[in-house]
Formats: C-alpha cells, sequence, structure tokens
C-alpha cells in the first residue's frame, strides 16, 4: 500500500511492534527508510536490517534490554508533508539532555543531531526518538 508519508508510516509501524514487544517488523523499503534504519542501528536502537529487493520489503530486527523492555521509549513525527520543519546547525534541538535522537535530512544524507553539528550542517527534521 503506498503512504503519502513513508517516515511515518516506518515510525508507526516501529512504534506499534514495540507495544505488542515483536522480535521485528517488516516494511516496505525505499532509499529514506533504509537510511534512517541505518542510523538507529549505528545509534544502537535496533539490532539489524535485512532488504529484500525481489518483495521490496524490509525487516527492523529490534533490540530490547533485560525484561523484554525495548531501547526505543517513543518516537515522534516532526516534519510532514504539509509542514516542513527546518533548523539550521546551531538550532538542532537536544532531546532528554542529549539521551534521545533527532535525525534529520541533510545534504550529507540522513543523519543524526550530534553528527550534523559536527559537520556544521542543517536541514528538514524528520523525527524525535528517546
Amino acid at each position: 500500500m503506498a503512504s503519502n508519508d513513508p517516515v511515518a508510516d516506518l515510525l508507526t509501524r516501529i512504534r506499534n511492534a514495540i507495544q505488542a514487544k515483536h522480535r521485528y517488523v517488516d516494511l516496505y523499503h525505499s532509499n529514506l527508510k533504509l537510511n534512517i534504519l541505518k542510523v538507529l542501528k549505528e545509534k544502537g536502537l535496533i539490532e539489524n536490517y535485512l532488504i529484500n529487493e525481489e518483495n521490496k520489503k524490509a525487516r527492523a530486527f529490534l533490540k530490547y534490554a533485560e525484561g523484554r523492555e525495548s531501547l526505543i521509549s517513543g518516537l515522534r513525527r516532526i516534519s510532514s508533508p504539509g509542514l516542513r520543519r527546518y533548523v539550521g546547525y546551531q538550532s538542532i534541538p537536544r532531546i532528554d539532555g542529549g539521551m534521545g535522537l533527532v535525525i534529520l535530512s541533510t545534504p550529507k544524507g540522513i543523519i543524526d543531531g550530534e553528527t550534523a553539528r559536527k559537520l556544521k550542517v542543517g536541514g528538514e527534521l524528520l523525527c524525535y526518538i528517546w
């Protein structure tokens, strides 16, 4: 099924899988979604993701702590197709005192907030993850 907002679809699928305590979540893949999954893997919030090119699907394996408690406690979409939100590198917010993650779409690609500050690039705020 086609989605008007692929980032919101990705975040909703991850949120629902975490609430149901699933081991993995399946989703239709696009370059944008795969780049977001790559950032989540680099930051240790998901274990891994696999891509099935013939079905155009991806599977993201969620990461849990002891007691089946998810490492991701919340996800929030910031910029939407109807209202884009852009920030400069000096205005990139810090989530939970730096414990959360900001994902941006920049000229350097899809990166997290800390990397964007180091590279001194701003861009579109895609989502917050804490």
